[in-house]
């Protein structure tokens, strides 16, 4: 039931229980058959779970964990994207890191199958010459 049929629900019960006395007997007892006819349709009551401040504390449970019985999906719909992010980032970072070390390694095959000397790449008018012939 949802808020407007609740107050309607006591509206009229309030207007019954004012007007009792001024009905007939024959409304009464048809009001009463009916009632009981409601009652034999009504859906069992589920249990009432409560819980008490002390309990919970005194167990570690906390109630945003018994108030909604899916809020586990709630916290793992915004941690596995979470989780998914950070996972990409170190794959990422992962394989930049391995392309730089294979770049690396190639520029150092290189320098090791050339034919000049390796003082020869330390020395700064061997740059210079290097840009001028490359120029």
């Amino acid at each position: 039931m949802n808020m407007e049929e609740t107050n309607f629900a006591y509206k009229v019960r309030h207007a019954l229980n004012q007007n009792l006395e001024h009905l007939p007997a024959s409304t009464t007892s048809r009001l009463a058959a009916a009632r009981q006819a409601a009652l034999a349709r009504k859906k069992p009551d589920a249990p009432i779970r409560l819980l008490n401040a002390a309990t919970a504390t005194a167990h570690g449970v906390t109630s945003g964990r018994l108030g909604n019985p899916f809020s586990w999906l709630s916290r793992l719909s915004v941690a596995l994207p979470v989780v998914v992010v950070m996972a990409s980032l170190v794959g990422m970072y992962q394989a930049e890191k391995q392309h730089r070390i294979s770049e690396l390694a190639e520029i150092d095959a290189m320098v090791l199958s050339d034919e000049l000397p390796l003082n020869a790449y330390l020395d700064h008018g061997f740059n210079a010459y290097l840009a001028k012939r490359g120029d």
